[in-house]
Parts: structure tokens; sequence; C-alpha cells
């Protein structure tokens, strides 16, 4: 892996990346709330199932245990906009499981270039391209975990009382004590002047890190309902004469999962959708 140093300098022009789902709320009126709301309503989840492993996992990126083979993939991510835009130029899609500790959340996200910049923790990450994941365990919206890494695997995690559209206000100081995350990168870091790949990552979430905000500590029960928004900030990418100048333009991807459990296979749904307005059909965990 080549790693070229990147001046923090270089200029940087978010026209709409997928933190609009989160802070652009902030500016909107009373009267484009409503029109949230509408646009909202004909969105639906996707299925999905989340598979139970009993076998270990290494997180190390590469998702070459046996058990993720087993793991099916989710749709592809689509534009945050959803159907007002072209289909995302990159492929990400993402796979879940589960065991009595941890829930592991793998991720592929295709990239003709990879580069990140940002390596310190809690930095705002979707400065870089990055993957995200909005953790809702009681599927009302309020209070959730949100959960961000880039390709030098540096992270986010925060949790906010209620979202940015009601006045929720970031708790940067919180942290997911436990979790493992890891990055593979197919390809060259920062290195313009070839073509990539794409990178890869994996996640254990510890259930009871996450416990707080859910009904019970551990791995959830028949009947009980989670729901997670994933995401993907993109941008796009100038070069002169293969070194990489300025990033023009950011894009974001977003699946929605609101997962149940069934049996060894705690099941959920994947589709477009926002951590913030609720889905208007429910779904559980359940056996």
């Amino acid at each position: 892996m080549k790693i070229s140093n990147i001046p923090a300098s270089l200029p940087r022009l978010a026209v709409a990346l997928v933190g609009s789902v989160l802070f652009l709320p902030t500016l909107v009126r009373a009267d484009d709330h409503t029109d949230w709301l509408e646009k909202m309503k004909p969105i639906s989840p996707r299925g999905y199932v989340c598979r139970h492993t009993t076998a270990p996992i290494k997180v190390d990126g590469l998702l070459d245990e046996a058990a993720w083979a087993n793991a099916p993939w989710t749709d592809d991510f689509v534009d945050i906009l959803g159907d007002a835009r072209p289909k995302p130029r990159f492929r990400t899609r993402a796979r879940l499981l589960w065991d009595e500790d941890y829930l592991y959340v793998a991720a592929e996200l295709e990239e003709p270039h990879v580069w990140a910049t940002l390596t310190n923790h809690d930095a705002v990450i979707f400065n870089d391209p990055d993957f995200e994941m909005f953790i809702d365990p009681r599927g009302e919206t309020q209070p959730y975990y949100e959960f961000e890494m880039n390709a030098l695997n540096t992270t986010w995690d925060l949790r906010l009382n209620k979202p940015y559209l009601d006045g929720g206000k970031p708790d940067d100081a919180w942290e997911i004590p436990g979790v493992r995350t890891a990055v593979h990168i197919n390809g060259t870091l920062n290195h313009p002047a070839d073509t990539d790949r794409g990178w890869t990552i994996e996640i254990a979430f510890p259930w009871k890190a996450l416990a707080e905000h859910a009904l019970h500590d551990g791995a959830p029960n028949e009947g009980e309902q989670w729901r997670i928004n994933f995401s993907r900030v993109e941008w796009q990418i100038a070069t002169t004469n293969g070194v990489r100048q300025s990033a023009e333009d950011a894009r974001g991807q977003l699946g929605l999962v609101a997962a149940r459990r069934g049996g060894h296979a705690p099941a959920g749904n994947v589709g477009r959708g926002s951590i913030h307005e609720q889905p208007r059909e429910p779904n559980r965990f359940r056996h």
C-alpha cells in the first residue's frame, strides 16, 4: 500500500452529501418540515435476513470467513435523494451477522481512487469519503447512535438525543467501548495515478455498548425492532498529472435496515429512508 501525503488545506466543496440528512434540516422551516414528511411516506423497507453465526469473526476487513459467505448482501445503496437522482457511479452494499456478543457489519465500497486524510478520532469524518451508520435500537428515531469511518480506519462515534430536524444536539464525547473496526484496501491509498477496486470495512459492535437506549442488555429478543441506516459519502476527485488536487463534489448514498430477529437469523429490511422519520411499516426482531 502506497500512501502519499495530501495537504490538509486543499479545498473541498460539499454540494450534497449524506450528512445533509442530518445537518441540512436544521435550516428547514416548518412548511418544509411538512414537505419532508410527505416525501418520506412512500418509502417502504426491503427484506434482508441477518444470520446468526457461531464461528468467531476476525475483524480484519477481509470478509473471508465462511460466515460472511453465507450472509446475503443488502441491495445496492441508492442516491440520498432517491429516484430524483441518477444511480450512484460506484456500488455500495453491506452485510450483517450477529452472535450473542456482537452485531457484525461488513461493507463493500467500489472506488477507483481510494483516499483518506483524517487520522484523529472523532474528527468530522464525512470530510473524507466515508461509510456511516445510524443505529436506533428502539426504532423511535430518538435517541440514536451515529458511527462513521474512513479508509484510514479513523472513526467518529456520537449520540443524538433526537434528530437534528427536531433540535437534536450531538454528543461527541459519547464513545462505543469495545467496538472493533478494520479496513482492507483493494488497491493503493492516496495514489490517484493508478486505479483501485475499492475498500471493504468490518465492524463489531458489542451489544452491551448499545444497550443504553435498547430495551435490555444483549442481543434483541423476539418481537423487538431496531432501525439502522447505512450511508456513504462519495467525493468526486480532480487530479492533475496524477496528483489529487481537490474534492469538488460529494454525493450521498443511503440504505436502511429495520432489523428483526428470526430464530438463528435475525432478519431485517433494507431500503431508502432516513433515521429521522419512521418508515410506514414496522419491522421486528422475531423468532
